[in-house]
């Protein structure tokens, strides 16, 4: 199979030819027939994420991919060779533990006993065939509507849906998405309406972005420029929220400063609750006193539950959510170096999907 490997962050990235993997105890072949590429992928290929952590031996990149089950490994009883899949690169340690480990494959891990899982599945799906653990692989065999691109796009949205799960988003609530201009920022204001989301409050800088995202849902969907300035874009969002919200889903990626993030979550009604899902590179500094007394609920969360990607195709499969708001760009999968380029400078609204049959 063709398959593309990199010696490590920073080092050298080449398309080789390898052997198609053997089916393992407990995870499935499948055969890759597109992926979704991260929009950051240049970066990390080129070694400029130093949070992100590897194996230690060359190793195939690349996330989540959708295809076709190959074979299966002993100790795998629902799957079958055959039947059409999603891969998820989050792979959450099985056994009975207070709190397992857990990776994406082929793109990080964090901690000793992750490193050790890293180092047992190392390899993603930037190739013809991909080796996943079993409950890592959801069926999707019974959405013949959407092709192999338009699935690949789900991709976008498990992201945020499961920071949206976290949050216990219900149906009629009002929402505030900071950093939505980003890929998946935009994401959470689209699932966030399939989910029933009275209002949406987009909040960025990008001008541009916020104009498309207020044309998904008008009057459903408000969009605040975010000035930098704590309190003005506090009140803004307030009066773009008829009052307040009731949860704050953060997606800043890479902030060199807090004010989006606490702007967002002073805009919450009593009892409200803050998600943060992106990243910052300084620290986020709490409002003790004003945290206490409005009984806020600040909530970490990294990806999503297990179920979360079957959930997902749940809200596809009952018409609540169109991936096609989506637009696909697609490469095939030689043209690697071009793609990435191309996601890099993606819009809020394009995603970039490798085509591995071309």
């Amino acid at each position: 199979m063709k398959a593309w490997q990199l010696e490590r962050l920073g080092g050298s990235l080449r398309l080789t030819d390898q052997p198609v993997p053997q089916a393992r105890a407990g995870g499935v072949v499948v055969r890759v027939e597109t992926s979704s590429l991260m929009s950051y992928m240049k970066e990390y290929i080129e070694g400029k994420l130093p949070i992100y952590h590897t194996p230690d031996r060359p190793f195939i990149p690349g996330g989540n991919g959708v295809g076709y089950v190959h074979a299966t490994g002993p100790g795998v009883w629902h799957l079958t060779p055959g039947q059409r899949v999603v891969l998820s690169s989050h792979f959450v340690a099985q056994e009975n533990v207070q709190d397992p480990a857990e990776i994406l494959i082929g793109v990080t891990a964090n901690g000793p006993v992750a490193h050790r899982m890293q180092a047992d599945w190392t390899d993603g799906t930037l190739a013809e065939y991909a080796s996943f653990p079993a409950s890592a692989v959801t069926p999707a065999d019974d959405l013949p509507q959407l092709n192999a691109v338009q699935l690949a796009m789900t991709m976008r949205c498990i992201v945020p849906f499961g920071g949206l799960l976290r949050g216990r988003l219900m149906a009629g609530e009002t929402l505030v998405v900071s950093g939505a201009t980003g890929a998946y920022g935009t994401a959470a204001v689209m699932v966030s309406l399939a989910m029933g989301a009275a209002r949406v409050i987009a909040l960025g800088r990008n001008t541009v972005a916020l104009d498309a995202l207020a044309e998904l849902l008008p009057g459903r969907v408000k969009t605040v420029v975010a000035t930098g300035d704590g309190a003005a874009d506090t009140s803004a969002i307030r009066e773009a929220s008829g009052g307040r919200a009731h949860l704050a889903f953060d997606m800043v990626g890479n902030a060199s400063d807090p004010n989006m993030t606490l702007s967002a979550l002073r805009s919450l009604m009593k009892g409200g609750r803050l998600v943060l899902m992106g990243s910052m590179t300084v620290p986020l500094p709490v409002p003790y006193t004003e945290l206490m007394l409005n009984g806020w609920e600040i909530l970490g969360q990294f990806m999503y539950p297990r179920d979360g990607y079957r959930r997902l195709l749940d809200l596809i499969r009952s018409g609540l959510l169109d991936i096609n708001l989506l637009r696909s760009r697609v490469y095939p999968l030689a043209a690697l170096p071009e793609a990435m380029e191309a996601a890099a400078q993606a819009s809020n609204f394009e995603c970039v999907v490798m085509d591995h049959r071309e």
